[in-house]
């Protein structure tokens, strides 16, 4: 069976993304000082404004100022021309603390029982299509957009601005890659420069290094700012909000998602949390030879620190049972143990903020370290 599926991936200058480095900043932030806070941060960004709010509740001290600038200088906005002046723009600040209510819920005398700090249920995935055992199509977007950022920030071409898109279209058969079907990046750019000028560049810099040669023929096609124009970007061309690049940020549309947003929760927050223990968890499965693509789900209840049910789906050759059996006995899935096993109260949640939570081994949540535990709990299924 052929067909054909798309994802997309956003830079680090898109208005949305921009947001979610904002509150994923804050958030390491307050992690640095205090690795106990409670960290709920969103942020809203349109023309020069940067509206922050939320509830925190840290003994950390923090200069929102100083954190939004600092970002925002980090990506390339320090024009009000091309986006925003991270020196001059308007920021204003609206933080409350954490609701008494939910405080009350999570919290418990042995901090091995914290509570989950939301019900809500969140999905992992992992597939055997690429190294990082993730869908391709996501991957490459994500590689994508961060070449161009490394192409703009080297200074190697002078034209290209902040504000980026991806999308690649693959082609299947069953559940293998064949083909390379289309490719599209909208990219913002200096006024001067012209669209064959800035083709010329992608096929140049970008598309070798990225997009595997076998996976290209003479059929694929790439759609370079089919707009004709991208001048106007960034925080000027769109209004950004935390939270709103829910599909981006995991597996590109491929797998499911509960629906929860990351960026700008720390980990008490099961939404963030129990996504990455999800990820691990499948990824150490697939990775043990269990299945070939294998989607984990995981419920919790406000207040309760076990999951109240666990769900797999994959083509393993394992029974449901067998496998749920076998994520309780190997992973701790109490909201401690998760925060423990991915040492989830350190400050490095900005660096998650753009081109995918997942797929990068930079992450706790990327090891394979179960591996080996995994396979020798299964060893006297084998050997029946």
């Amino acid at each position: 069976m052929h067909y054909l599926f798309t994802s997309e991936s956003v830079s680090e200058g898109h208005p949305d993304k921009i947001c979610d480095q904002l509150s994923d900043s804050i958030l390491d932030a307050c992690l640095a000082q205090d690795p106990a806070s409670r960290v709920a941060a969103e942020c809203f960004i349109s023309n020069d404004l940067v509206l922050v709010g939320g509830e925190i509740t840290t003994t950390a001290t923090l200069d929102i100022e100083q954190i939004v600038r600092a970002k925002l200088a980090q990506i390339g906005y320090t024009n009000r021309a091309i986006g925003i002046d991270a020196n001059q723009c308007t920021i204003q600040s609206v933080i409350n603390q954490q609701s008494a209510d939910i405080h009350h819920g999570i919290t418990h005398e042995d901090p091995h029982q914290l509570g989950a700090g939301d019900q809500g249920l969140m999905f992992g995935y992992a597939c055997s299509q690429t190294p990082e055992l993730m869908p391709l199509p996501i991957m490459l977007s994500h590689k994508l957009v961060h070449a161009l950022a490394k192409l703009r920030h080297s200074g190697a071409v002078d034209y290209l601005l902040p504000d980026a898109k991806s999308q690649v279209t693959v082609e299947y058969s069953g559940n293998t890659p064949v083909r390379i079907h289309t490719v599209v990046i909208s990219t913002q750019h200096t006024e001067a420069v012209d669209t064959d000028t800035l083709t010329n560049a992608l096929h140049t810099h970008i598309f070798p290094t990225v997009l595997p040669k076998k996976l290209v023929d003479d059929t694929t096609r790439f759609l370079i700012n089919p707009s004709g124009r991208f001048v106007i970007g960034g925080p000027k061309g769109d209004a950004g909000l935390t939270g709103r690049k829910i599909i981006v940020d995991t597996y590109g549309g491929w797998a499911r998602h509960g629906g929860g947003a990351f960026s700008g929760k720390d980990a008490s927050k099961v939404d963030r949390s129990v996504a990455y223990m999800a990820r691990y968890i499948a990824k150490n499965l697939v990775a043990a030879g269990l299945a070939t693509h294998m989607e984990i789900q995981l419920a919790y209840a406000i207040g309760i620190a076990d999951p109240v049910s666990i769900h797999v789906t994959s083509d393993s050759q394992h029974d449901t049972d067998a496998l749920v059996a076998l994520i309780r006995d190997t992973f701790d899935l109490t909201p401690a143990g998760i925060i423990r096993t991915l040492s989830l109260c350190s400050p490095i949640f900005s660096n998650t903020a753009v081109y995918g939570h997942f797929g990068r081994d930079e992450f706790t949540w990327e090891q394979t370290n179960k591996v080996a535990e995994i396979q020798q709990k299964l060893a006297p299924a084998y050997s029946r």
